[in-house]
């Protein structure tokens, strides 16, 4: 497995766009014309003795096979050479070896050409999602919701005064490489030890960060430059966000751990402060965005409370991007419980309404699952998590584009869980498609 993951990371010279390959070519046809010229100029005999060695070598093996096994041996050590030089020339190899160059030039002459993507939500889907789509473009901006108060987030951000630093760690860590040793200890999480129990290193970090930069934003930046991360991570706000609901019996819970607990059906989510002020970095990446994504990720919880804050919402409405909601496969347990795909919909559109969206345009397409394990898991009928209804023509009466692929993991085991390459690849298939004009 090292060795097939070794010979992935090689082949990025050989990847089309990254202008590598053409200047080996040139390279190498340069030095060949020269070693000829050099040959008749200075009529070097060793050569025309070399040749006729080569001849009669011919004679007992065929041409062909003498031909490209020296074509073979020759750009070996040709490129071997030629890597090595500009290693020491460009001095950008350190402790964390050759990958981290292969890295640098596949980001700058790639995937910095990639579309202006925003991401917007939070927790697992979100992270999941951009796990994908940083294979796609450099140009990723993830806005992260700030709600939670739950578990080692929940407790930094009562006991230090913090924006919750989780869902900002999880995306971090997903733009990250994923088989750097620096990302393994990011998501680290401590099982053991008086005061560390359940903090995750990475919430840790960031923590300290933060009390060292003085803001959780800066705190924020200076941790994905550690991690060489593609993109950048941006919490929608930096002020102290409280998510309320709502729910249809009239009673008010509040608190982002504590609603989906509540076990009733959700009507209207708000926040305390009302207005919170959005991270003006993070509209201006909506403003120039190609694509925004919205989810997937807890439909409450993760993807709604960005919507609360009415510059991001306004943002999104006014935004000339493609816009494609990425739809849960599976129903949550206290958030969704009984909807269908269009009731998710239906709740997004209802609330960016609420915050400011005035256009008819806010989304443009919802990208579901087509696919399901033939017996699921056991754990999900335990949990009343079911398969999400996908009433297809609902959602084409609303004017919305539906897309339609294959997005889970394939397993053995009956889990529902996004594939983020299949993600990644169905939402810039999309893209793509509705860039050209196409229908």
């Amino acid at each position: 497995m090292k060795i097939f993951d070794k010979v992935k990371k090689d082949a990025i010279w050989l990847l089309p766009g990254l202008r590598i390959k053409r200047w080996f070519a040139l390279t190498i046809t340069g030095a060949v014309l020269a070693a000829i010229g050099l040959t008749f100029l200075f009529k070097l005999e060793p050569i025309y003795f070399l040749l006729d060695i080569v001849k009669k070598i011919v004679h007992f093996v065929p041409p062909e096979i003498v031909g490209v096994a020296l074509i073979i041996l020759g750009a070996m050590f040709f490129l071997s050479g030629w890597q090595k030089t500009n290693f020491s020339m460009m001095d950008v190899k350190d402790q964390r070896g050759q990958n981290e160059v292969r890295e640098v030039i596949y980001r700058r002459m790639k995937l910095n050409h990639g579309p202006k993507i925003v991401a917007i939500g939070g927790g697992t889907g979100l992270s999941t999602m951009l796990k994908g789509i940083k294979n796609i473009t450099n140009n990723i901006t993830a806005v992260v919701t700030v709600g939670d108060d739950g578990g080692s987030s929940g407790k930094l951000r009562e006991e230090m005064g913090i924006i919750p630093p989780g869902d900002v760690r999880q995306c971090i860590a997903a733009l990250a490489d994923d088989d750097d040793i620096v990302t393994k200890l990011f998501k680290y999480r401590f099982k053991t030890g008086e005061g560390l129990e359940g903090h995750s290193f990475g919430n840790l970090f960031i923590t300290a960060m933060s009390a060292i930069c003085g803001d959780m934003v800066t705190a924020i930046k200076e941790s994905s430059k550690v991690l060489l991360i593609r993109g950048r991570v941006l919490p929608s706000t930096a002020d102290d966000m409280r998510l309320v609901a709502i729910m249809e019996d009239g009673s008010i819970v509040k608190g982002e751990s504590k609603i989906p607990e509540a076990m009733k059906k959700i009507v209207t989510l708000t926040c305390e402060p009302k207005n919170c002020t959005a991270n003006i970095e993070a509209v201006k990446a909506i403003e120039d965005a190609d694509l925004i994504i919205l989810g997937p990720g807890s439909l409450y919880t993760s993807v709604i409370p960005n919507l609360l804050i009415e510059d991001i919402t306004r943002a999104i409405d006014k935004s000339k991007a493609k816009k494609i909601y990425a739809c849960n496969i599976m129903t949550q347990p206290g958030e969704t419980d009984n909807y269908s795909a269009s009731d998710h919909i239906n709740a997004i559109l209802k609330h960016a309404k609420m915050n400011g969206a005035t256009s008819d345009r806010f989304v443009d397409a919802v990208l579901v699952n087509n696919s399901m394990p033939e017996k699921l898991a056991k754990k999900y009928e335990e949990k009343d998590s079911l398969p999400i209804d996908l009433d297809l023509s609902a959602i084409k009466d609303m004017g919305i584009q539906v897309v339609s692929h294959k997005l889970i993991e394939d397993n053995n085991e009956g889990l529902v869980r996004h594939s983020p390459r299949r993600l990644a690849r169905a939402i810039y298939y999309w893209y793509r498609k509705q860039k050209k004009g196409k229908k």
